[in-house]
């Protein structure tokens, strides 16, 4: 079983081959590829590259699948006795990617 520890949007994420995950927004339209060089470890079977930060010569290519936005989250404040009250939504927008290929 291979893997591999990707970063991106400030956030790290544990990808294989043929996982579909969902990321902070690339700017990337939806069905091209992309790649990522900040690649943090790479293990293949008994096999294991970890990086100094990064694994050098090693990337991670995976197709775009859509872009969209996250559910609305709603922030509501308030100070009791005072009348205040505020609330606020916020939707995220993120890019969901299909792994193709682990090479390091």
């Amino acid at each position: 079983m291979s893997y591999a520890i990707i970063q991106t949007g400030g956030k790290q994420y544990r990808v294989s081959e043929g996982d579909v995950l969902s990321v902070e927004k690339l700017n990337v339209e939806a069905g091209k590829e992309t790649t990522f060089s900040d690649v943090l470890l790479v293990v293949n079977g008994d096999k294991v590259n970890l990086g100094t930060p990064l694994v050098s010569g090693a990337s991670v290519k995976a197709e775009v699948v859509e872009q969209y936005k996250d559910d609305k989250v709603i922030a509501f404040k308030f100070k009791r006795r005072k009348g205040y009250h505020r609330t606020v939504g916020h939707r995220r927008q993120l890019t969901e990617l299909k792994i193709t290929k682990i090479s390091a």
